[in-house]
């Protein structure tokens, strides 16, 4: 894996073993060319961050900082690790589970990303129908900013009584919804 564009492209990065899904090349550059310049000085939040191949994407695109929050040990510290083989600033990774981040957390972001472990049926848990429930996670949203979320292309896309859903797009076995902020 790699990022793609911008001060720290084409730099290999490494994924935790933990993370057994990570947002390939191809969903990550069709993101970051939907977001366009939207991606520059934003306030950048990536939920489940995994490697942090999606926020180390949007601060190598210019965006001002991004905070990275997983519950795994591993996935931080190699996203520190990322950060720093990067050399990209503004980046802050946090060990917390992502639920319990929202509820403490007061800062307003210009862009979320979510990319949890996928849905797959009953008995699973559905991270991204559960954030879009969050009341938090509305509030953490500026009014001009975006919801990002990436989910199994065969999953239904979610309810989400408190954004706007603009688009969902599939590109093979994922599809990525992208929301905005009620008041937009």
């Amino acid at each position: 894996m790699r990022i793609i564009a911008g001060k720290a492209g084409r730099i290999a990065i490494k994924v935790p073993s933990a993370v057994a899904r990570p947002t390939t090349d191809f969903v990550r550059q069709a993101i970051f060319s939907i977001l366009g310049e939207h991606i520059f000085d934003a306030r950048v939040l990536d939920l489940f961050c995994g490697s942090g191949a999606l926020g180390l994407e949007a601060l190598s695109r210019g965006a001002a900082s991004c905070y990275f929050v997983d519950e795994h040990r591993q996935a931080i510290a190699v996203t520190g690790e990322n950060l720093k083989k990067a050399r990209l600033d503004g980046g802050f990774p946090v060990k917390s589970e992502v639920f319990s981040f929202l509820k403490r957390d007061q800062s307003i972001y210009d862009l979320i990303l979510a990319d949890p472990p996928y849905w797959k049926g009953y008995g699973d848990t559905d991270h991204v129908k559960a954030l879009l429930e969050l009341p938090s996670l509305v509030e953490r949203l500026a009014p001009t900013g975006h919801f990002i979320a990436e989910i199994s292309s065969s999953q239904p896309t979610p309810a989400s009584p408190g954004f706007k859903l603009l688009d969902r797009r599939e590109y093979g076995s994922s599809a990525i919804l992208i929301f905005a902020h009620p008041d937009a």
